[in-house]
């Protein structure tokens, strides 16, 4: 029988969440901090990351948490770490990290533990950063418990300070040409809350990247387009090729029966293409379109019965 999360959180544990990306917000770095971020060529960086949680449909409580290091500038992976893990919060929109950022921390930890000299120097977040309700996204709360440069790419905007997906910014989206044309994301308030990049030539829709930690917005953008071998950054890619994978995997090794997996209340989100399958430049919407965090579910078949969806 699929396994369900417990339901939303009573009111005096989201005030304690609040509380606590109030209090995690005052320790964000939104500039750069290291040498390679302040260099056009990036000289000096070699790893870079990304992580990703997938789910298996009708089970909310089991997932695979993933961490992926990939070379820089050949984005090729160097190390990937994929496991079954349980969890216990429910999604909440706006509070995504406390259902997933405990296991990617763990990642984290492990691998600083196991194989220090592959530690990434940057770790791309598949969600927002400072451009949340709150301005403290999954990009930020990660990067502040790992104390690691963080960059938020997601896939859909997110409309908050008065960022809508109107009329207008769709003509400024019709503007961007070429991969690496991007434009700002200025809120009500007049604070530039991230940039809508063109990632790839092809592609026909943006992605919106936003300060995690550790960083500034104008290396990060330059970063994604420079990880981008498709739409989405190749870190964040890899890490959810793998965790899909892996997940299909290990239901085979224990002979579980065949599920048809969802993405649970998290947020229902098309998939990168499986390693194997073929894959069209990102912006011809093929394997690769656009996520989001909404309730519609898009499912990447597996197999007769067997469907994973991020």
């Amino acid at each position: 029988m699929a396994r369900k999360a417990a339901g939303r959180p009573q009111e005096e544990t989201l005030s304690l969440w609040k509380r606590e990306q109030a209090l995690l917000k005052t320790l964000v770095v939104d500039r750069d901090t290291e040498a390679w971020q302040r260099d056009l060529a990036f000289s000096g960086l070699q790893r870079v990351g990304g992580v990703d949680v997938s789910f298996v449909k009708g089970d909310s409580v089991s997932a695979c948490a993933s961490l992926v290091v990939l070379s820089y500038p050949e984005l090729e992976v160097m190390y990937e770490d994929c496991r079954m893990v349980s969890l216990t919060a429910p999604y909440v929109s706006g509070f995504l990290a406390f259902r997933e950022v405990p296991f990617l921390v763990d990642a984290v930890q492990q691998l600083r533990e196991k194989e220090p000299r592959l530690m990434p120097q940057v770790l791309f977040v598949d969600g927002n950063g400072v451009l949340h309700h709150r301005g403290f996204g999954v990009a930020c709360h990660l990067g502040v418990l790992t104390d690691l440069p963080c960059i938020g790419v997601a896939k859909k905007l997110l409309q908050v300070d008065g960022l809508e997906n109107n009329a207008l910014h769709k003509e400024k989206i019709r503007l961007l040409k070429g991969g690496g044309d991007s434009f700002p994301l200025m809120g009500g308030s007049g604070t530039v809350l991230g940039m809508a990049l063109k990632s790839h030539d092809h592609s026909t829709k943006p992605l919106y990247v936003s300060v995690g930690h550790k960083m500034s917005l104008e290396a990060a953008v330059r970063l994604t387009h420079g990880c981008c071998k498709f739409r989405i950054p190749e870190p964040v890619r890899q890490a959810d090729i793998r965790s899909r994978d892996y997940i299909r995997r290990t239901l085979g090794v224990q002979g579980a029966p065949a599920l048809r997996p969802e993405r649970s209340k998290k947020a229902q989100r098309p998939k990168a293409c499986p390693q194997g399958a073929s894959e069209e430049p990102a912006g011809k919407d093929g394997p690769l379109k656009s996520h989001s965090r909404n309730p519609r579910t898009h499912r990447k078949a597996l197999g007769p019965d067997l469907e994973i969806i991020h």
